[in-house]
């Protein structure tokens, strides 16, 4: 069983990428750090000896890249069995005070990085009639909220693309969820004074995955929203 997972050497990405990896799956990962990459599959590949990770320095702003990413996975498999359109980025502020390109640069991330890797990829799903995709979406994707700004575009823009491509995939054997994680730990919360049970752990949110991926193929979660115990920050 293979698995692709974008910006997957940390947070949430790492958490998915481990779980499935603990399930014997071959992991496909890629970030922009090479070095990063590298470590991760060396400590992948040395707690699960029986799988393979192949990995791919990227940059997910980049269309060019993008698509390189997913040429690199299909040349070296036939078939994908689950895809986790992970990487994004995160720059607070409000529509009239952003700097100029912040929009263009979290669409490029958030929004493009999953269209055009599933288009590339989904010719390595289809004639299998079978696999999940799984797109990063948000809380920001339902609601606006202080400092959103362009991140929340973007990713009201990411849930649309899932919703879309549910549809497409419904009739095709291809399952599509769309993941709304609240506030999660991750690297972009290091330095925030805030106590532990304010944000969710990484690892609820890629066990929650895992869970739906498990259901069988008469079932999909469409949607799957997780949120604080003690609601949103």
């Amino acid at each position: 069983m293979n698995i692709v997972v974008t910006g997957a050497t940390k947070g949430i990405g790492r958490a998915v990428a481990d779980i499935f990896a603990a399930n014997g799956f071959n992991l496909a990962i890629c970030s922009r750090n090479e070095s990063e990459l590298l470590q991760y599959k060396a400590e992948l590949e040395a707690r699960y000896m029986d799988i393979n990770v192949i990995v791919r320095k990227t940059d997910m702003s980049v269309k060019g890249e993008v698509i390189a990413f997913a040429e690199f996975v299909k040349n070296h498999w036939e078939k994908i069995d689950v895809l986790v359109n992970n990487a994004g980025v995160f720059f607070p502020g409000e529509i009239h005070k952003e700097d100029e390109g912040t929009l263009e640069s979290m669409i490029n991330t958030n929004l493009y990085s999953a269209y055009y890797l599933t288009r590339t990829l989904l010719p390595a799903m289809l004639p299998h009639k079978k696999g999940h995709i799984f797109n990063m979406c948000s809380i920001a994707s339902i609601m606006a909220y202080p400092n959103g700004g362009s991140y929340s575009i973007s990713k009201f823009a990411l849930l649309g693309f899932s919703k879309v491509l549910r549809a497409e995939m419904k009739d095709k054997g291809i399952r599509v969820t769309s993941v709304l994680p609240g506030a999660t730990w991750s690297a972009s919360w290091e330095g925030v004074d805030l106590p532990d049970e304010r944000l969710m752990k990484a690892e609820d949110i890629a066990k929650a995955i895992w869970g739906a991926y498990e259901l069988s193929g008469q079932t999909v979660i469409e949607e799957l929203l997780l949120r604080p115990q003690l609601g949103d920050l």
